[in-house]
């Protein structure tokens, strides 16, 4: 038995999410629908995180396991990426590659980077619809900065997450919060191993909130300890998050 990691970038605008759902388009069923197609038969993916309806993948991976190949494995991604093209999907298999059957792309993971992008200007972007959460009222960067502070560390996050997350605990770490703009785009990077559903989404949307209220570390803090959904800001929009970067 051969396993065979595949690294994944996609649009997920008009997806339902990473995983296969009764109704609408899944990322991990138009892949599975192309491996199904190369290697006529059914194939099951495992990814390293799910992610939800609209948010994007500059960096996913995935893995399947298959007996017999009858071709280089690296040419995988090159005949998915054609069958993906010929059922107008957004998504590209950038690498495929066989690895250790130890390998697992969920369990494996040591760190992940979650990029959420802000375009922080007063006019909109017709280019960034889909890519950026639009915030017209100026934001002031090195404030958001300090805010993001007392979120560094391993804390009880039941506070900022949705309250459809299926998680036994809401124990997460987070390694480390790194905010800068680009011309006229904010950028946030949440690093850490794992993330409750909706976090990395109601934790931009608080340090926001925060922000354009003139509040400081201590509201943040005030927050996390409260371990009320309620009290935190809201879940900002699933087009401007990506799935950046793993580690393993």
């Amino acid at each position: 038995m051969k396993r065979i990691k595949l690294i994944i970038e996609y649009d997920g605008s008009n997806y339902v999410g990473w995983q296969i759902q009764k109704s609408g388009k899944s990322i991990q069923e138009e892949i599975e629908k192309c491996l199904k197609k190369l290697f006529k038969k059914n194939i099951r993916l495992y990814v390293a995180g799910r992610t939800d309806a609209g948010v994007h993948a500059l960096y996913q991976v995935a893995h399947f396991d298959i007996d017999k190949i009858e071709f280089e494995i690296s040419k995988i991604a090159f005949a998915l990426n054609h069958l993906l093209v010929k059922s107008k999907n957004n998504i590209v298999i950038l690498k495929s590659e066989r690895v250790s059957e130890l390998f697992d792309s969920r369990f494996s993971v040591k760190e992940k980077t979650y990029l959420y992008k802000i375009l922080n200007r007063r006019i909109h972007s017709t280019i960034l619809s889909n890519r950026a959460w639009f915030v017209p009222k100026e934001i002031d960067i090195e404030n958001l900065k300090e805010l993001s502070k007392p979120l560094i560390g391993k804390f009880d996050f039941n506070a900022f997450r949705s309250k459809h997350c299926q998680s036994k605990t809401s124990i997460r770490s987070i390694k480390n919060i790194k905010i800068k703009k680009v011309n006229e785009c904010i950028e946030l990077r949440i690093i850490g191993k794992s993330f409750l559903h909706n976090q990395v989404r109601i934790i931009v949307g608080t340090l926001i909130k925060v922000s354009l209220e003139n509040g400081d570390e201590k509201e943040i803090m005030r927050i996390l300890l409260s371990k009320d959904r309620q009290n935190a800001g809201p879940t900002v929009p699933a087009h401007g998050l990506y799935l950046e970067k793993i580690k393993y």
